[in-house]
């Protein structure tokens, strides 16, 4: 159970995203972090008010200021309780990481990093039009280590264009030489209307294929776990138990609330998501509906969410949990049996987990077993 807060604001485009952000936002900033106060105080009871974790995701929540970080902090404090232990992240570019801000971060209650790195490779950064460079990668970690932020967690990306084995180990060795215990390691997607996805089709870049996509995961799985560092998420690896409490809260299906435009919640019944929409979004907030919507969760929905997310997690899926929703079909067992034959899936105590060979193809053994 946690509250995620979504910033959304870029000082530019990375080529390959396609989450919700503006790039011109000055003249608004303010006014957006009034509308995410007041949804803040709107939304007070639509989750228990004792909380472990709040998540500062974006969009960039690095170009916050004091003051804006502030009022937010204060908002929350007034309709929610946390201590000590909570974790609070804000996902941070390299190029914000100044003595300045750590301070500011520090100062506000922020005890967690999530930087974004992506790759060490200066070709790379400007291919994915990244605001920071290759310098700025390698001693991002460094400053805020220096600053007393103990909690760090750094962002890789494989599967790029023209990223070889070799660079891709040298990467995951770079990572592993910053002695941080938690890092999370994507494989580059081509989303719809993106610029990398239009490139890609004009030729003017290369992707990579699924067979160099596959044995760079696989170099990842093995490098990182002889360096100890365990997978507990398809895409997440963390030594000394060092788990992300607030995203390992949604792979567990626990509540939480999620403000600002394009952001989720999840009361255990309801799905709800705010508009994609900055201006609407601020306009709307408080004076009607308009600004989210919702569903009631189905008893297909719930399954298939549960599979969808347990799968990538070493946690794994209780049959009990879906037994309790739905009798698993004749259907679905013979398929989770063709899985364990196949060595794809492993079933211990009634919980089923995904073998190396499984969590290549996990989307697709997720959707077998759905309803």
């Amino acid at each position: 159970m946690g509250i995620y807060i979504h910033i959304p604001f870029c000082k530019q485009k990375c080529s390959y995203c396609d989450f919700h952000f503006s790039t011109s936002f000055e003249a608004y900033r303010w006014q957006m972090v009034e509308a995410l106060c007041t949804e803040i105080e709107l939304r007070k009871n639509y989750i228990n008010p004792c909380i472990p974790s709040i998540y500062f995701g974006g969009g960039t929540p690095s170009l916050l200021n004091k003051e804006e970080l502030s009022l937010i902090f204060s908002t929350l404090s007034s309709h929610f309780l946390w201590d000590e232990s909570a974790e609070i992240t804000l996902e941070a570019n390299p190029d914000d990481i100044t003595d300045e801000k750590l301070a500011i971060w520090k100062s506000v209650g922020i005890n967690r990093l999530s930087i974004g790195l992506q790759s060490f490779k200066e070709e790379d950064l400007l291919m994915m039009n990244r605001a920071h460079n290759a310098n700025e990668a390698l001693t991002a970690v460094e400053k805020a280590k220096s600053a007393g932020i103990d909690k760090i967690s750094i962002d890789l990306m494989y599967g790029l264009p023209n990223l070889s084995l070799d660079e891709w180990k040298n990467h995951i060795l770079q990572a592993i030489a910053l002695d941080v215990d938690h890092i999370s390691a994507y494989c580059l997607t081509l989303e719809k209307g993106t610029l990398l996805q239009q490139q890609v089709t004009k030729g003017s870049i290369i992707a990579a294929g699924e067979d160099a996509q596959s044995d760079q995961f696989v170099l990842l799985l093995e490098t990182l776990a002889s360096n100890e560092y365990e997978q507990y998420e398809i895409s997440n690896f963390a030594r000394n138990n060092a788990y992300a409490v607030h995203n390992t809260s949604y792979w567990l299906g626990k509540p939480y609330l999620g403000i600002g435009p394009s952001a989720h919640s999840f009361n255990g019944t309801e799905r709800r998501w705010n508009i994609a929409n900055n201006a609407s979004y601020m306009k709307s907030m408080g004076l009607n509906d308009s600004w989210f919507e919702a569903e009631i969760l189905s008893d297909k929905d719930r399954w298939n969410e549960l599979i969808l997310t347990g799968l990538r997690t070493k946690f794994g899926v209780q049959l009990d949990e879906l037994s309790a929703i739905k009798k698993p079909s004749p259907e679905f067992l013979q398929r989770l049996a063709e899985f364990e034959q196949a060595n794809l899936i492993i079933n211990i105590n009634e919980t089923i987990t995904l073998t190396t060979a499984g969590k290549l193809q996990a989307d697709y053994i997720a959707s077998e077993l759905f309803l």
